[in-house]
């Protein structure tokens, strides 16, 4: 378990997956600049679960529980080997209720505190829509820096959308903003 302030991070397990699907049946919980995730039965995310190879051809692909410190359950956060570049790339997600708490920009620091410990890569990115300051900020607090505009980058809601590309590169980060510790 990686432990903040006021959140831990937690690895997906197989009894979370309840939460997973009726996190991607709700609309609500993407958002409104987000794409409308693929509806998933709870079959299909026990099959991905089970055999996560034949999710996609990531070489890593890993999801965890954002948990607030009395173990409710606030939200997703997600990283991924982007190939064929070798960096990382994530993605936090939280229960509408739970947005605007700090509990993102909290999540995503430990995200990035755990990777650069674990990892050796130089860089993490991520990307949000143009629309999205609440993100824009969280992001900005856990030490990313907007590198650009992606033109057009995703279908939201029947448009497509321009995106923020954004980085934190190994020499930005210097030293870990949370303590992070594996159990």
């Amino acid at each position: 378990m990686l432990e903040g302030k006021t959140v831990n991070l937690r690895v997906l397990e197989k009894e979370d997956i309840d939460f997973a699907v009726e996190c991607f049946m709700d609309v609500d919980f993407w958002g409104e600049y987000s794409p409308i995730s693929e509806q998933r039965s709870k079959s299909e995310m026990i099959k991905r679960f089970d055999n996560p190879s034949n999710f996609a051809i990531l070489t890593e692909w890993k999801e965890f529980i954002v948990q607030k410190k009395d173990g409710t359950i606030i939200g997703l956060i997600f990283h991924m080997v982007n190939q064929p570049y070798g960096h990382m790339e994530i993605g936090c997600f939280l229960v509408p209720s739970e947005r605007g708490k700090g509990y993102g920009a909290e999540a995503t620091q430990l995200m990035v505190d755990y990777l650069f410990l674990s990892k050796n890569i130089v860089r993490i990115q991520t990307h949000t829509n143009l629309r999205n300051e609440p993100a824009q900020r969280a992001l900005e607090k856990a030490g990313f820096t907007k590198e650009g505009t992606v033109r057009k980058a995703q279908l939201v809601r029947g448009v497509w959308n321009d995106y923020y590309l954004l980085s934190i590169l190994r020499e930005e980060w210097k030293e870990p903003k949370i303590l992070t510790r594996t159990t």
